[in-house]
């Protein structure tokens, strides 16, 4: 600050490593950036979420709990809904099955952050005089810590600014004083807020300065975690055909929100039925209709174009979409590594799931990236324009699964973006942020945070 400037060099981070508030701006930052280099021949727009809703989320996951009470019928849990309104019942699931306990200090630390709300206010009360906080990683401190009153457990916001991972923090804009420079250091994760109005997208109040927790839907993870334990070696596993009967029950089982523990008693061939039913019935596809024809004509561009232009695209996408397809493609990732045949440690040949890159994109490409069929007369037509679209999907989605270690890892000039994007409007955010890149930098191996007196293009003076 001033004369004695410092500045932070940024480094390739993994889009879940952001801010819900980052995550936001970073749609903005890749939308003009797709404008601006690439010519898609399109209209793009920045997906919504698939969930309009008027309530919070908090008041939408208390009606359902008491719609359940009152009606014991099946209110399905999983299947044919959007994917946002999935995850906050695997949510309602998750404080069901927790029972909803008042001792959430002795639990695990990895447990789901709703956990942990009594025992966060609690602390926060405690912690609202002055005092000088430290992180373990880091020598910068508080200087002016007062406990904000929204932080009261009998005020309407206590609830779910607590429902974090940690205690005191900075969670959100309306926590920053404007005249606080020095903020405490802490690396937390936060439930995602309330879709923004569209007038106050950005400077919306409620978003978090902390890491969304992962919005994975319950389903998607039992399934891939089964098939990465008991499927990797099966041959033609997503091929060979299931019992409709089994994959009916366990459509139901999780529809109805029971507790399924998915162990080597069940097939995988089974599971993998399951999994592509769960993609196939969303009512908006993982890649949302919005940017299927930008998905599509990536294609168009040159090779190292459609590395980069897929990248700003995924960036469009909601966080639940995002967090998904990063699931997603980790498992068909490790499902094509193991493809071919192979020997193991004491020389045993290993057959391969024969399921390479292309046979997995030829699978899940259409289920994952379609455009919204206005009439089955109307598609029926132009038969050979489909034929192309469908080549497309599925190089679209083959060079996802090959290209997935880096594709949702954010380069530095975008995230210097963001955060000079916010230092017009907030710089104390940005004081915040730099605070805790730097420290998360200092814990991770030498110090990176460097002296100097200009900006470049990887890093942010602070």
């Amino acid at each position: 600050v001033g004369d004695d400037r410092r500045s932070v060099r940024l480094t390739p981070t993994a889009i879940q490593s952001l801010s819900e508030l980052e995550r936001t701006w970073l749609q903005e930052v890749a939308f003009n950036r797709l404008h601006q280099d690439y010519d898609l021949g399109c209209q793009i727009t920045i997906p919504k979420d698939g969930q309009k809703r008027k309530k919070s989320l908090r008041r939408k996951l208390d009606s359902l709990a008491k719609e359940k009470n009152k009606d014991k019928e099946c209110i399905p849990q999983a299947f044919g809904m959007a994917l946002s309104q999935v995850i906050a019942n695997d949510r309602t699931h998750r404080q069901r099955q927790d029972g909803l306990r008042q001792d959430p200090p002795h639990r695990e630390e990895h447990k789901d952050p709703s956990d942990l709300v009594s025992s966060i206010l609690q602390f926060a009360t405690k912690r609202s005089t002055n005092k000088e906080l430290s992180s373990s990683n880091s020598s910068l401190s508080s200087t002016s810590e007062t406990a904000n009153e929204s932080t009261s457990p009998n005020t309407p916001e206590a609830a779910p600014r607590a429902r974090r991972r940690g205690g005191m923090s900075v969670d959100s804009i309306t926590d920053l004083d404007d005249n606080q420079s020095r903020l405490l250091e802490a690396l937390q994760l936060s439930l995602p807020a309330e879709a923004p109005s569209k007038k106050e997208k950005h400077r919306d109040k409620r978003l978090s300065l902390n890491p969304i927790y992962r919005q994975v839907p319950r389903l998607v993870d039992s399934c891939c975690q089964h098939l990465e334990k008991y499927g990797l070696q099966t041959v033609g596993i997503f091929r060979v055909g299931s019992s409709k009967k089994r994959v009916r029950q366990l459509r139901e089982e999780f529809d109805r929100g029971v507790d399924i523990q998915l162990d080597e008693e069940h097939s995988v061939h089974d599971v993998a039925a399951l999994l592509k039913e769960f993609l196939r019935d969303m009512p908006d596809p993982l890649l949302t209709k919005e940017l299927y024809t930008a998905f599509i004509n990536t294609m168009l561009l040159d090779c190292e174009e459609q590395r980069s232009a897929t990248q700003l695209l995924v960036y469009l996408l909601p966080a639940c979409n995002s967090d998904t397809l990063h699931r997603l493609l980790q498992f068909l990732s490790t499902v094509a590594n193991h493809a071919h045949d192979s020997q193991d440690k004491d020389g045993q040949e290993v057959t391969g799931n024969k399921m390479t890159s292309l046979n997995l994109a030829t699978i899940f490409g259409p289920n994952l990236l379609h455009k919204q069929k206005s009439s089955d007369k109307e598609f029926s037509v132009q038969s050979s324009a489909r034929a192309e679209e469908s080549t497309a999907v599925i190089a679209v989605l083959q060079r996802m699964i090959v290209t997935f270690h880096s594709l949702f890892m954010v380069p530095p000039d975008l995230q210097n973006e963001v955060l000079m994007s916010l230092l017009e409007t907030d710089p104390d955010v940005v004081d915040y942020l730099l605070r805790r890149k730097a420290s998360h930098a200092r814990g991770k191996g030498p110090a990176q945070g460097q002296r100097g007196s200009s900006m470049s293009q990887n890093s942010t003076p602070w």
